[in-house]
């Protein structure tokens, strides 16, 4: 007997992905489809996604996109939620388009306290263009164009960009989550539904860092993959809350 899925049932398609196995991206997809559903948003959402693995993006939400040149994506989004405020608009970057060449418009975005959410997906490595070290790239490690592992010395520290906009009085809530387990994975939904009702509730910009796996461009296994998030990837950039000025009470 052929089981059916409840979730998501509107905002996901149903069709067979091109990331490669072990990936973050699929898992967040279907996270943000299900919290799209159950907070009864994906019918005046739209999502800027960009360039990167996750340029096909549009191929797996049931939803308005739209596609930003590399590293406009806070841009886009912030035009969008500026001239129709009833939508409900986030972006969907990876660490090269938000923090290498979109590091300009993510930063002012945030200082504005722009009403958007933004998911930030860091696998510390380019990985649909070669596996090129990234902004978030670890000290040590080999890519394309580290060989020989990053040298802070010549190739600059690993850049905690969200840790920098958590600062901005604009920036509502922030968070860096992993999914690297099913415990991390539920946190990150948790995280992102966070993110998503700080923007229904209007309240300002939200982010959410998200640790994710990249085997092809590590060269693990998936398994091997989460391992690393959890042992080696969480020791620079530490899980947690790091901005959260909702109104309590």
């Amino acid at each position: 007997m052929k089981l059916k899925n409840k979730w998501p049932k509107y905002y996901k398609k149903d069709v067979v992905t091109h990331y490669c196995p072990g990936c973050g991206h699929g898992i967040v997809h279907r996270l943000v489809a299900e919290l799209m559903e159950e907070l009864d948003v994906g019918k005046r959402a739209i999502c800027v996604n960009p360039a990167g693995c996750a340029v096909l993006a549009y191929k797996y939400f049931d939803i308005d996109m739209l596609e930003s040149a590399h590293g406009r994506g806070t841009a886009m989004a912030t035009g969008i939620k500026r001239a129709r405020p009833d939508l409900f608009v986030f972006t969907y970057q990876g660490d090269g388009d938000l923090s290498a060449i979109g590091t300009a418009e993510t930063i002012h975005s945030a200082n504005r306290g722009e009403h958007i959410s933004v998911i930030f997906i860091n696998n510390a490595v380019y990985g649909m263009t070669g596996g090129q070290m990234a902004p978030t790239t670890l000290l040590g490690m080999k890519t394309t164009t580290t060989p020989s592992g990053r040298n802070p010395g010549y190739d600059g520290y690993p850049l905690h960009i969200t840790d920098v906009v958590a600062t901005f009085p604009g920036v509502i809530y922030a968070e860096r989550v992993a999914v690297d387990g099913p415990a991390g994975i539920q946190k990150t939904k948790r995280a992102i539904r966070n993110a998503f009702q700080t923007q229904i509730d209007g309240l300002g910009y939200s982010i959410v860092e998200v640790l994710s796996a990249c085997p092809t461009n590590w060269k693990m296994t998936p398994a091997q993959s989460f391992k690393w998030i959890t042992e080696v990837m969480t020791t620079e950039f530490p899980l947690g809350v790091l901005a959260d000025r909702r109104k309590k009470g």
